[in-house]
């Protein structure tokens, strides 16, 4: 019955990292889009560069703070993999064919004004 727990723990912990993994890459490539489209926009508007580009500097500012939370979160995962071999009941369970579960994650982004 504790291994059983354990285990369902385990799963949902593992469950849950690829979710926030996944959430991660999807913003990154939503704030890319984003970049996209502001530079169309700056270029069908036909104004200089200079207009665009304190949004162009957030947008990269907030891109390189996610790109570290991508690496954290790695490292998170690596860290919980290697704590799995030290847990009595884990040493020896997988999820499927990798040490990972399926990808479930899905996001939900709005346009907000």
């Amino acid at each position: 019955m504790r291994k059983q727990i354990i285990e369902s723990a385990a799963f949902e912990v593992a469950t849950q990292v690829r979710a926030v993994e996944d959430c991660i890459d999807s913003t990154l490539a939503e704030i890319a889009e984003l970049q996209a489209r502001i530079l169309r926009a700056n270029s069908v508007a036909g104004v200089s560069v200079a207009a665009a580009n304190p949004s162009i500097e957030h947008l990269l500012a907030t891109m390189s703070g996610i790109v570290s939370a991508r690496g954290a979160i790695a490292g998170c995962h690596a860290a919980l993999v290697d704590a799995k071999g030290r847990v009595p009941g884990l040493r020896t369970v997988s999820f499927g064919d990798t040490e990972c579960p399926e990808k479930t994650a899905r996001t939900d982004l709005r346009v907000v004004a």
